[in-house]
């Protein structure tokens, strides 16, 4: 329950970044839909999806996997970007950036306050242990939203760099997108993949602790 209390917070705040980011990167390049619909607010209640936001990461901390997630994905109309091509992989990696430059700075925090503890123990190793938490939440969805599968981020980055013809032929595959990221999560194939990814991000940003 403590566990519950701590993460899916943090969780929360973590994907409403995320989502945030890829709006205002949009409305940077012409496309205000997600400022219009109220999207670019850090209240979780626009953001906040049943199965993404709430039931998967509450399955998560039952079965120990890693805590991961999603919200609402931000509405983005392409054809109000300036260059739409272009402008869409920007958009897409707004959001894993956003996570990734949090971490950073929770790793630096970190660094901190093991280098020059100022405050008692207790409260450093707690403050620690949270700015840990926020790191890895943090490592755990870029690499997750970077993976090309459509409609994860990584597959708007991949359809901006495909030529026209075969980013056309490549985004037919988002209608089955949700069902084929259940099935790898499931089956374990996918937490295979990510995990010797998020490990060397998260040592390298926590100065040596590992996850897997």
């Amino acid at each position: 329950m403590l566990g519950l209390i701590i993460q899916l917070p943090v969780l929360i705040f973590s994907v409403i970044l995320h989502e945030v980011s890829h709006g205002w990167v949009a409305e940077k390049f012409g496309d205000d839909t997600a400022r219009l619909m109220g999207r670019i607010t850090f209240n979780p209640i626009p953001h906040i999806d049943l199965f993404g936001t709430i039931i998967l990461p509450i399955l998560a901390l039952i079965t120990g996997a890693p805590v991961f997630g999603w919200a609402k994905p931000v509405p983005v109309n392409g054809y109000r970007l300036r260059d739409p091509k272009r402008d869409m992989v920007w958009v897409a990696m707004a959001g894993p950036g956003a996570n990734l430059i949090l971490a950073a700075i929770c790793g630096a925090i970190m660094w901190v306050l093991r280098t020059y503890p100022i405050v008692p123990e207790p409260i450093t190793v707690s403050a620690v242990e949270l700015t840990r938490l926020v790191l890895v939440v943090n490592v755990i969805l870029p690499v997750f939203n970077l993976f090309p599968i459509p409609p994860l981020d990584g597959s708007r980055v991949l359809a901006g760099l495909l030529p026209p013809k075969l980013a056309y032929e490549y985004s037919k595959l988002e209608q089955y997108g949700f069902f084929i990221v259940i099935i790898l999560l499931t089956t374990g194939i996918l937490p295979r993949l990510m995990s010797p990814i998020i490990n060397y991000l998260v040592l390298s940003l926590s100065g040596g602790m590992q996850i897997f």
